[in-house]
């Protein structure tokens, strides 16, 4: 049985992706920092275990996918799905929201990825970088947060690379607006009833609606499919046509 390590997994897009891959036939091991919401999770399927804790240090990374190991004896698919958007200019971004941001975004799948990366070797697997359209172009007042998801993209292409002979593909995912706790964020951010919020965007993208987290869980399964198996080093917009 594959096995699929998810972090992010509390809610939003990383909670639909584990839940997506064990409706699959997979096992799951679905990280995040807050434990009852996992469990939540975890109630859908039995081949959903929880790992809950924070991964802001490299120790912390190694231990997560160590667990994994342990439980599951193999990782065939990495997914970086945990991120965090502090709204901000660079005159408002202060030194420690910029790392808390850097951090998450894209410190914590760097390291993740170096330690799954000896398990992927073994057998072939895959690595699934979730970044963001802002990440392939500019956004207001999301400096940070544009910065580590561009990051992220080149990381994604230059592992991509490395091992694109070695039976382990990695390819990153970047959505538009998804309808997530991350968008009451940017709701907040402007003083915008959430609802309201919501339908300018769904306005505003060319096929009249805004994703649903389960619209990046369906792309997140077929990347880890042997039917993406020619595709590594990719950064897929998913966004309703918004980028066209």
């Amino acid at each position: 049985m594959n096995v699929a390590l998810v972090t992010g997994a509390s809610s939003g897009i990383g909670a639909a992706i584990a839940i997506a891959f064990a409706d699959a036939g997979w096992s799951v091991m679905a990280a995040g920092r807050h434990e009852g919401r996992l469990e939540e999770v975890a109630d859908v399927s039995e081949q959903i275990s929880t790992w809950a804790g924070e991964l802001e240090e490299s120790d912390d990374c190694d231990e997560l996918v160590a667990d994994t190991v342990d439980e599951y004896e193999r990782i065939d698919c990495l997914v970086n799905a945990a991120g965090v958007l502090i709204p901000g200019n660079a005159e408002e971004i202060t030194d420690e929201k910029w790392r808390d941001t850097l951090i998450i975004n894209l410190d914590v799948p760097f390291y993740l990825s170096r330690a799954a990366l000896p398990h992927l070797l073994q057998r072939g697997g895959s690595i699934i970088n979730i970044a963001s359209v802002w990440g392939l172009e500019g956004g207001k007042r999301a400096l940070a947060y544009c910065a580590s998801k561009g990051g992220l993209i080149q990381l994604t292409r230059s592992m991509a690379l490395d091992h694109a002979d070695d039976d382990v593909r990695v390819n990153a995912i970047c959505p538009g607006g998804v309808d997530t706790p991350m968008l009451a964020v940017r709701a907040e951010e402007e003083d915008k009833d959430v609802d309201d919020f919501l339908a300018e965007l769904a306005e505003g993208s060319p096929n009249g609606r805004i994703a649903t987290p389960e619209d990046i869980a369906g792309l997140v399964l077929f990347l880890a499919s042997d039917a993406a198996s020619h595709i590594t080093g990719t950064a897929i917009p998913i966004d309703g046509g918004l980028m066209a």
